[in-house]
């Protein structure tokens, strides 16, 4: 599985113009805060932490399936057997939950919560990705401290190998941007600590230390390939630069991208914080815990977690928004009145089409994660035409939905804003907007998987059925 020691300033490659970089070693300074601990009373050092934790839940957990272990939670229908196992409760997965009406719930605080709490960037007023990602993997909110940690720490682990750098100069430009993504996070399991470490044996209750290594490897590195694949295919090739480790991980991930707006850095700290995590049951949070609980490394469960996510009913979705929107732009103009706009939705619905970036599985109100992107939009982009345009949409089409009486839910998703936003600072690829996805997606999957594996998560088994087998069970007889 790799033997190959990790070595801080491996070549990162140049890209098709035959330019090369290096992650130079971050300074003392750097090195001595990622060592372990800053100045203060709290502890810093994220894996000390749960160190101190993880006992206590296991007992706790222990204590209630002893009690509890053969109370039943739920009822199965057939709708639900037929229909994709939705709504079933069947997934232990601690570091969001998602409720229909108020929506997302990371460790217990809101979208809004979040914004107001977590640590940020000095003189920014978005929240930093590794505050939540701390939150996500304790339950706590992070001091700055502990933030400035990570941030350092994701810095000194984030040099790729060689071996997957020549491998994604010579992928072909014709290769969607998330398929290069999930090989090359395939390919980065040469580096697995986990991997190592079971095959020389290591006892079960040490595999969460294994795996947080990786977790925190796999995330340290993730911008960096997401860059090298857009440098590549969108910028010919060429370099991405050097991590700053005095910088944070989204302004570094920017930076790499070639994007120093302070806007868009602010951007790219949102985005990354709100696309987190969703709850375990959605299909790139459950591939990666159905993966994980075979005991297959984090590079290998992210990777079959990117393959979920680069569906078009999952992550490719806001690509399909934004696709949408440009086509209604084309056919009515920058500056169509509601009335037109009315014909043009019902016209959609009328040729069996829905209207992308509305409705939801779950959610039964406006997702809270379409209603901070608007709040970003409507304080640095007001007068955009394209975010006019999906203000005026957010009017109408949710009583078009309504009076057409099929959805369940009218109200616009995550998947209405985000491309917007890109599109008006110059991320206009939009094959590439799912890539950006995935590494947000991260920070909620790892940090679960770290948990799975601290609390002794078995193999993912559940009983399938044939549909006569059903019939039997449930006393259908045919006409």
């Amino acid at each position: 599985m790799g033997s190959r020691p990790h070595r801080a300033g491996v070549v990162l490659g140049g890209g098709r113009t035959g330019r090369r970089c290096r992650f130079p070693p971050p300074p003392p300074s750097a090195l001595a805060a990622a060592s372990g601990f800053v100045t203060g009373a709290a502890v810093s050092n994220l894996k000390d932490v749960l160190a101190s934790m993880i006992p206590k839940e296991q007992a706790k957990i222990k204590s209630f399936r002893q009690q509890h272990g053969s109370t039943t939670i739920g009822q199965i229908t057939v709708d639900m057997v037929y229909g994709g196992m939705r709504g079933m409760k069947g997934l232990i997965y601690e570091t969001s939950v998602l409720d229909p009406d108020e929506g997302i719930r990371f460790r217990g605080y809101s979208i809004p919560e979040c914004q107001k709490l977590l640590p940020k960037a000095a003189g920014g007023e978005e929240p930093l990705p590794e505050g939540l990602f701390w939150l996500l993997v304790t339950g706590e909110m992070p001091t700055q401290e502990q933030v400035t940690w990570l941030s350092r720490e994701w810095a000194r682990r984030a040099a790729l190998p060689s071996h997957v750098v020549t491998m994604l100069d010579n992928f072909p430009t014709n290769l969607h941007p998330m398929s290069q993504l999930s090989a090359a996070i395939t390919a980065l399991n040469s580096e697995s600590k986990f991997a190592r470490a079971y095959a020389e044996g290591i006892h079960r209750a040490k595999y969460w230390e294994f795996i947080y290594e990786d977790a925190m490897d796999l995330i340290a590195k993730l911008p960096c390939v997401a860059a090298k694949i857009y440098r590549n295919l969108y910028r010919e090739g060429s370099s991405i630069g050097a991590i700053d480790p005095n910088l944070d991980w989204s302004h570094n991930f920017a930076n790499m991208l070639g994007y120093a707006e302070p806007q868009f850095i602010e951007l790219m700290r949102l985005y990354l914080t709100i696309h987190s995590d969703h709850e375990g049951g959605n299909v790139s949070a459950h591939t990666s815990h159905l993966v994980g609980s075979a005991l297959s490394d984090p590079y290998l469960a992210f990777a079959a977690a990117m393959n979920g996510l680069a569906g078009p009913l999952h992550g490719l979705a806001n690509q399909e928004v934004l696709l949408w929107l440009t086509d209604l732009q084309k056919e009515l103009g920058t500056d169509v009145s509601d009335e037109k706009l009315r014909d043009f939705i019902w016209n959609t619905l009328n040729s069996g089409r829905v209207v992308p970036g509305y409705g939801h599985a779950v959610l039964r109100k406006t997702d809270p994660r379409y209603s901070c992107q608007r709040e970003f939009a409507l304080k640095h982009l007001p007068q955009d035409p394209l975010f006019k345009l999906v203000a005026q949409l957010y009017k109408i089409v949710p009583n078009v939905l309504l009076e057409q009486g099929k959805a369940k839910n009218p109200w616009p998703n995550v998947d209405a804003h985000s491309g917007v936003l890109l599109q008006y600072y110059g991320l206009k690829e939009m094959n590439y907007y799912t890539v950006l996805f995935g590494v947000s997606r991260a920070l909620g999957v790892l940090a679960q998987l770290i948990w799975s594996r601290a609390l002794g998560f078995p193999l993912e088994r559940p009983k399938s059925m044939s549909t006569k087998g059903l019939m039997q069970l449930v006393g259908y007889k045919s006409g």
